[in-house]
């Protein structure tokens, strides 16, 4: 039985798990918007939530901690901190949306955008 665990494997092991959610993570900070199915998006959202909200604050500890989360990339945690980071300084939460857009043409399954709102 999976009693409070949350977490989804999507048939990976843990590191191939924790490289998709970097590269989901570093796609979207650098497009803003990106189309995924709509599990790997609902698996994504508080991993970038907790990352923006971590960057609202212009910490070298904040900072320190993105660059070690994206896998040392320093273009993308720079984004973060100076671009999108200050965006959503004044706001609580809620920093990325998903929207449903229908099921996949080739095997049927259901596909999602997340933005930052």
């Amino acid at each position: 039985m999976r009693h409070h665990n949350r977490n989804k494997k999507f048939a990976r092991e843990k590191g191939q798990r924790v490289a998709l959610l970097r590269s989901l993570t570093r796609s979207l900070i650098l497009k803003e918007r990106i189309t995924t199915t709509e599990a790997r998006a609902k698996a994504m959202r508080p991993v970038i939530e907790r990352l923006v909200a971590r960057n609202s604050a212009k910490t070298i500890a904040a900072r320190r901690n993105t660059v070690a989360f994206l896998g040392n990339d320093v273009d993308v945690a720079k984004k973060l901190a100076e671009v999108i980071g200050p965006r959503y300084a004044s706001r609580k939460g809620g920093y990325v949306r998903v929207v449903k857009l229908g099921q996949r043409r080739g095997d049927g399954s259901p596909m999602a955008r997340i933005e930052f709102v």
